[in-house]
């Protein structure tokens, strides 16, 4: 099986190595296309870099890697996008987005861009793993081992699981995890953003941690215990016109 490996830390990130190794050891054929750049927060957002309408990329080697990898001037949902109809070699069997640097939990992983890459496969049929160390500004330096050890333990699952599943791992960076849980998400997650006013017409976005106790059970809770969290995640689907929602009435013309 085939897996296209991206991230939203770009191509240097040894978050996306210690990925493409772990997908590797799982027995996948696995080609690397990330941004060129740093692109967190970008969620699913299918822009380029530069206003010329194409996307550029370039081959490099990743240290450890015998695999095909492409530095690419893109945010990862277009990247995702462009392996799923077809291009960095042909339609991957799953995407597998990270290992992002910092937790993705609660609501709030609606602006990220290493599970906008999962949720842009799933839209294109496709199967998608988004990863995530929970990796604090408090923190010791990133057990990448970690966050592989959890995804050689997931993988398998999700590959056995139906076409377009999408799966939201999060691994604390601590040196003892305690196991693997399924999680809902958090109402926010670890961190908020919160707007100052610096000026006229200027405001400042600054991200706070949530003063906020998690909900127990919530992806946030169990990963602050020291689990690593499972979370299924479903992408664009309509509410169902069977809830009671008031139907407008047309104006009369």
């Amino acid at each position: 099986m085939r897996a296209l490996i991206t991230n939203d830390d770009g191509i240097d990130s040894p978050g996306l190595l210690a990925l493409a190794l772990a997908a590797v050891d799982c027995g996948l054929d696995v080609v690397v296309a990330a941004p060129s750049v740093q692109a967190s927060g970008t969620s699913a957002s299918v822009a380029a870099v530069g206003d010329t309408g194409r996307v550029v990329s370039e081959r490099r080697s990743l240290p450890g890697l015998d695999a095909e990898a492409y530095a690419v001037a893109a945010h990862p949902g277009l990247i995702s996008l462009i392996a799923c109809r077809g291009g960095f070699g042909g339609k991957p069997d799953v995407v597998l987005s990270g290992v992002n640097l910092g937790a993705n939990v609660g609501r709030a992983v609606v602006h990220s861009g290493t599970v906008g890459a999962a949720l842009t496969a799933q839209v294109n049929d496709v199967s998608a793993l988004a990863v995530s160390l929970d990796v604090g500004l408090d923190s010791p330096d990133p057990l990448w081992d970690n966050a592989a050890v959890a995804v050689r333990a997931v993988l398998p699952a999700l590959l056995d699981m139906p076409a377009a599943t999408v799966l939201s791992l999060n691994v604390p960076n601590v040196p003892q995890v305690r196991g693997l849980r399924w999680a809902d998400l958090a109402r926010f997650g670890t961190v908020q953003s919160r707007v100052d006013d610096v000026g006229d017409n200027e405001v400042e976005l600054v991200h706070v941690y949530s003063e906020d106790d998690p909900t127990p059970g919530s992806d946030a809770a169990l990963l602050d215990e020291g689990y690593a969290t499972l979370t299924a995640l479903q992408s664009v689907s309509a509410v169902p016109t069977t809830t009671g929602l008031p139907s407008p009435a047309w104006p009369a013309g």
